[in-house]
């Protein structure tokens, strides 16, 4: 069971439907390797933190079209569809801003793989965007 730390907000059902609505879109465009329509969904430049080989902390931040390159030449292009099925546990900490805990399988090309990663979105204008993206093994590529 997983207990979630005392933020000091509770959020709402419209908080939590409105970020499930979101990633609901940022999935479909992952799974069609949209990667320009995912990129939509940030906020730059954006925030990656991940560990290396040598088993060290590293943190970096992108700015949009190294996001695009990057994701683009990690995904691959075209293809069959990426599924997604996902796990999400968030942690807001207001109304606009929550860090959201991931436990995902991706399957392609008939291989599966097991994910875990956490994202910081923020919410302007009604709309979250992510701004930090957080997953182990990466930081040899930042």
């Amino acid at each position: 069971m997983t207990f979630l730390p005392e933020t000091g907000y509770v959020p709402t059902e419209e908080d939590r439907a409105s970020l499930d609505t979101w990633f609901a879109e940022y999935d479909a465009h992952s799974a069609k390797r949209d990667v320009e329509r995912m990129a939509d969904l940030a906020v730059f430049p954006l925030n990656l933190v991940s560990d290396d080989s040598a088993g060290d902390g590293r943190a970096a931040q992108w700015d949009r079209e190294r996001f695009v390159a990057t994701m683009t030449h990690v995904m691959g292009e075209g293809g069959e569809d990426i599924g997604f099925e996902s796990t999400r546990t968030p942690v807001f900490l207001s109304p606009a801003m929550a860090v959201v805990f991931t436990d995902s399988v991706m399957t392609a090309g008939g291989e599966t793989q097991r994910l875990r990663y956490a994202d910081i979105l923020i919410r302007r204008g009604g709309s979250w965007a992510f701004q930090t993206m957080i997953q182990g093994g990466w930081g040899d590529n930042l």
